[in-house]
């Protein structure tokens, strides 16, 4: 299977005057096309920084990274944003849905970004609702929704411009228990469908749904205590 993302002793460092906080100290692992990994750790661990430059969003201080073959390590905003758009979907904790907009129009919004047209934009929209199970929900706000729904609304706007990797950021941190079981079936669908899917969390249940586990503490990753979830290291 092909690798998609690989990362060499990728360094972070912070610099807010005198003062320096090294936030990665040196990460290598790679993933592979269709493969469901989680990464976990505990607060200030480092994995939300990690998950930044995984999606584009930050580069490193050091290290390389290359997605789908491609060094995005030394791209500027305009080429990243590009590189984060044609290939990454982006689910967070926190929705982060427009209220005023029905569940349709928040979908469309990569696609506005992209140019396509508002017809096409519409209809993309509304068949990706479909796919996740919101046939019956295009037009409501989400203040109409529940949480899990609202959720859905926010896969399927991940989904709606066709990304190879889809990264979920604490996904069910907002929902409760039964929520979180749907939502994370949900993803597991999509990976099983051949998207890779990359689940950021600090919950164990969570993470162990995945079928490799990458653990991150202090800005490296490590190894667990026999018993936990098992690892496969790369490098």
């Amino acid at each position: 299977m092909a690798e998609v993302i690989r990362m060499e002793d990728v360094t972070k460092v912070y610099r807010t005057g005198s003062l320096s906080v090294a936030a990665l100290r040196g990460v290598t692992f790679s993933i592979d096309e269709g493969e469901y990994v989680s990464i976990m750790g505990p607060s200030g661990s480092g994995k939300s920084t990690l998950m930044h430059i995984l999606g584009c969003l930050d580069v490193p201080s050091g290290g390389r990274y290359w997605l789908s073959g491609q060094d995005v390590g030394n791209l500027d905003e305009v080429d990243l944003a590009e590189v984060r758009n044609g290939h990454i979907g982006f689910v967070f904790q926190q929705f982060n849905l427009l209220a005023s907009m029905p569940a349709w129009r928040n979908v469309e919004v990569p696609l506005v970004y992209a140019g396509m047209h508002r017809k096409e934009r519409k209809r993309r929209a509304i068949e990706t609702l479909e796919r996740v199970g919101l046939s019956d929900r295009v037009e409501h706000r989400p203040g109409e929704l529940s949480g899990g729904q609202q959720q859905r609304v926010a896969i399927a706007r991940a989904l709606v411009g066709e990304p190879s990797i889809i990264l979920a950021d604490e996904p069910t941190g907002a929902l409760d228990s039964t929520s979180a079981q749907d939502i994370m079936g949900l993803l597991a669908e999509l990976n099983r469908a051949g998207r890779t899917l990359i689940v950021i969390t600090h919950d164990r249940d969570v993470a162990s749904a995945a079928e490799r586990v990458i653990h991150v503490r202090d800005g490296l990753l490590v190894n667990e205590p026999a018993g936990a979830e098992v690892a496969r290291w790369v490098g």
